[in-house]
């Protein structure tokens, strides 16, 4: 009885240690994706010469930096404030200023389509941008 009551208490403790690793794992993932993204559009912004390339780090600020990066208004990001209809919006003006970004870096325009593809969109996205920001002209 008491030898099932410890297998018990072990598998326990091994299924909430890896729930635990595979959670700071996610989260490792998560910081090195955002660290990655801020520094490419930061280094986007300054080849841009955009005077505010510091934004790039501030999560709803950099979609800002990104639409007048591309030729928009930044407030058009209030858009996120309007749930799925707003949000489709938002996304297709993303996909007009990263197309815009990317021609004015000599990137083809037609790889800021990769957000929109499922699975390896993001990929795509990550890929990209480090063409964009770190390519000489």
């Amino acid at each position: 009885m008491a030898y099932e009551q410890f297998n018990d208490i072990m598998f326990g403790g091994i299924v909430g240690g890896l729930i635990a690793l595979g959670i700071a794992v996610m989260i490792l993932i998560i910081a090195a994706i955002y660290i990655y993204h801020s520094l490419a559009w930061r280094e986007i912004a300054r080849r841009l010469k955009y005077k505010k390339s510091w934004l790039a780090w501030i999560p709803v600020a950099n979609i800002a930096m990104i639409f007048q990066l591309g030729g928009f208004h930044w407030a058009w990001v209030f858009l996120i404030l309007i749930p799925i209809l707003g949000w489709i919006a938002l996304l297709v003006l993303f996909i007009i200023a990263t197309w815009r970004i990317y021609e004015k870096r000599k990137i083809p325009g037609w790889a800021s389509l990769g957000i929109i593809i499922p699975q390896a969109g993001g990929i795509l996205y990550l890929i990209a941008i480090g063409f964009a920001a770190w390519k000489n002209k």
